[in-house]
């Protein structure tokens, strides 16, 4: 099943996201094949990063809990709140995908 993840960032963390993202974004390829989607969220600027948002396929919640644990953003403490969610998706997705 999909779980999404909505992860906000600490105020102030924003050097150790950029110093974290390629261990970061290495960790989400080793499950690159289960991905739904996934990416930063961002400030009303569209540029400043304040968090993530993952849509990725696991086989339970614990299996979902676990992987998020040992997130490297996670574990270097970027995030201030984490929150897990399945998610069943009933539309097509179209806009912010390339084509």
């Amino acid at each position: 099943m999909i779980h999404t993840f909505f992860l906000l960032d600490k105020p102030g963390r924003s050097e150790l996201r950029q110093r974290m993202r390629p261990e970061h974004k290495a960790y989400l390829a080793a499950v690159a094949d289960r991905i739904a989607f996934a990416g930063p969220l961002v400030a009303d600027d569209g540029q400043t990063m304040i968090g993530s948002l993952l849509a990725i396929d696991f086989d339970s919640r614990e299996a979902a809990q676990a992987w998020l644990a040992d997130e490297p953003f996670t574990r270097a403490g970027v995030y201030a709140s984490s929150s897990i969610h399945a998610f069943v998706n009933l539309w097509p997705q179209k806009a912010g995908f390339p084509e």
